[in-house]
């Protein structure tokens, strides 16, 4: 599917092995008719002595070869020119045979019998052996930011059905050395594994054949992790407890400014886009923070995909959490009139509720601060809970104070009991913050309309993380991502604050202008030297700018 969408398309390495062959069909049919057009028209003028022009013996050729007559060219009295006929027929013949089985037959059948000849020419590309994700939003994934992969699916069905739309899938055992072949492992780079119990077996399989090969194995405990490190896997992933500490993270902590002593008064905020705001569609371009002279957008999270900073066709939705530096009191400001808009600024102490406490609602309670006053919900006893009970049940809510709880995190295992939750969560109070984790992509949707704030899923997160990292790239990673650094103005003296601004290209944004003990944010501030500029970007973007521009 890729290969034909491709603006080099065409190219040899992007056709399926199938197409490969197609092609091959089609060039030696031209070149065999090419040929006996010639010999023919030759043999016309040389031996039956009645020359022709070269269109009628090309035309004597294919009626031939295609047994719809020999043309008012017969009969022939040389023998070699009826030798030559013969040949032709019997080309004509072989060919027929030749087209009925690669082209008549697998256009009605609904599937070729070998996977394999879809295959593109594979070369420093990803091997998936297994994935339990919702196979369709990583490969959808990959093919956007244009991955080479081969998926090992040992459902037959499946597998196949992932073929015929398209995707480079097919149906083998990864614990199988020969099924490793098959997805040529030894060219790959990076091998994911989400095996379950198999994964040991397959990444050891893996690394036989391919010892340079990087591994990133999703499991279901982070307890795992120290037992698949030692049989080779560079980085494990537990997917519930990394979306349960990304949801603590998103409902008690805010980013602080970590400079001088302009702390006090440059902050950089987060700021979620509510359920019910109406900059729901709005283009970042288009919203009041962007138009506000005196704030920066540093960046934005997007269904849990961090951008920086955002680009201006960048839709907001209800899952939207926005970066923004400025003065605190332009933030509290902008917070408070944006109808729908809930600053992210947590007093201490803060309520946090956390409901259901498996892999996920664990690694939340670990990732909240200490002087955050949790409370922790579970039908099971055994995961030693601070109230057993069922959540869906709104005196169970009460018990665990929702009316003075500033954040619910939703981590419960079964996505119907989730969005029962948040609906009951949301009828007991307008003012609680709610946050959750579905496993079906589908029903985050369904987790807004119930009430929810903020919703991951576990599919599209895991695979923008997959997707991501083949890059290089982390993603999901809260503040760390984002610094933020004072810098000596001479690389700017004479613009403004606006002009540095508009490059949005650099993974870095100017946030203000520092002069004397006063911090300046509106655009229209001109940078005079002495002056020192205030930066804020993503980790990468500020090393690069370090790189060039002296830093305080």
């Amino acid at each position: 599917m890729r290969a034909l969408r491709d603006s080099d398309g065409l190219h040899p390495r992007n056709l399926t092995k199938r197409q490969r062959l197609l092609v091959l069909f089609v060039a030696g049919l031209g070149l065999t008719v090419l040929f006996y057009t010639i010999v023919y028209n030759w043999g016309m003028y040389a031996l039956e002595n009645r020359p022709q022009s070269v269109f009628r013996s090309f035309q004597t050729v294919v009626e031939t070869m295609t047994t719809t007559g020999y043309g008012a060219d017969s009969p022939w009295s040389t023998p070699m020119m009826n030798v030559l006929m013969v040949t032709i027929q019997l080309t004509g013949v072989v060919i027929g045979f030749i087209t009925l089985r690669v082209l008549v037959i697998p256009l009605f059948e609904r599937t070729p019998l070998n996977l394999d000849d879809r295959l593109t020419i594979k070369n420093d590309h990803v091997v998936i052996a297994e994935y339990q994700h919702d196979t369709e939003i990583l490969l959808g994934e990959l093919e956007e930011l244009d991955i080479d992969y081969v998926l090992i699916e040992s459902d037959e069905e499946e597998a196949k059905r992932l073929s015929d739309d398209g995707y480079q899938a097919i149906h083998g055992d990864p614990e199988r050395r020969s099924d490793l072949d098959r997805a040529t492992i030894d060219r790959a780079s990076l091998l994911i594994t989400d095996a379950g119990d198999k994964t040991a077996s397959v990444v050891l399989t893996a690394l036989e054949a391919n010892e340079a090969l990087r591994v990133i194995s999703f499991t279901a405990s982070t307890r795992r992790k120290a037992a698949l490190a030692e049989v080779g896997v560079d980085r494990s992933v537990a997917p519930h407890a990394l979306i349960g500490q990304r949801l603590a993270e998103k409902a008690a902590t805010p980013i602080a400014v970590n400079g001088r002593s302009e702390a006090d008064e440059v902050d950089v905020r987060e700021i979620l886009v509510r359920r019910d705001s109406p900059l729901h569609g709005v283009r970042v371009r288009d919203s009041p923070i962007v138009a506000h002279p005196n704030l920066t957008l540093v960046a934005g999270w997007f269904d849990g995909v961090l951008h920086v900073p955002p680009t201006p066709d960048d839709r907001l939705t209800p899952n939207t959490v926005l970066v923004v530096a400025g003065p605190e009191s332009e933030l509290d400001e902008i917070a408070n009139e944006v109808a729908g808009v809930r600053s992210r600024r947590i007093t201490t102490p803060s309520e946090i509720i956390v409901a259901g406490l498996g892999e996920g609602g664990t690694a939340a309670v670990e990732a909240l601060p200490s002087d955050v006053s949790t409370t922790t919900v579970d039908e099971s006893a055994a995961r030693n809970p601070d109230l057993v009970g069922d959540i869906t049940e709104p005196e169970t809510l009460r018990d665990a104070g929702i009316a003075d709880a500033s954040a619910l995190v939703v981590t419960v295992d079964d996505d119907s009991t989730a969005l029962l939750t948040i609906a009951m969560a949301r009828s007991l109070s307008d003012e609680v913050e709610i946050l959750a984790r579905v496993t079906d992509g589908e029903k985050t949707k369904a987790a807004f309309r119930a009430g929810a704030d903020y919703v991951l899923s576990i599919q599209q997160v895991a695979a923008r993380l997959v997707a991501t990292e083949v890059h290089g790239e982390r993603v999901i990673d809260p503040t760390s991502q984002i610094r933020l650094v004072r810098a000596d103005s001479e690389p700017f003296v004479g613009e403004t604050v606006a002009d540095v601004r508009r490059e949005t290209d650099r993974g870095w944004t100017l946030v203000g202008v520092a002069r004397a003990d006063t911090v300046y944010t509106d655009e229209r501030t001109a940078i005079e030297t002495g002056d020192e500029v205030i930066v804020a970007g993503s980790d990468d973007a500020i090393q690069a700018f370090e790189r060039t521009v002296d830093t305080v």
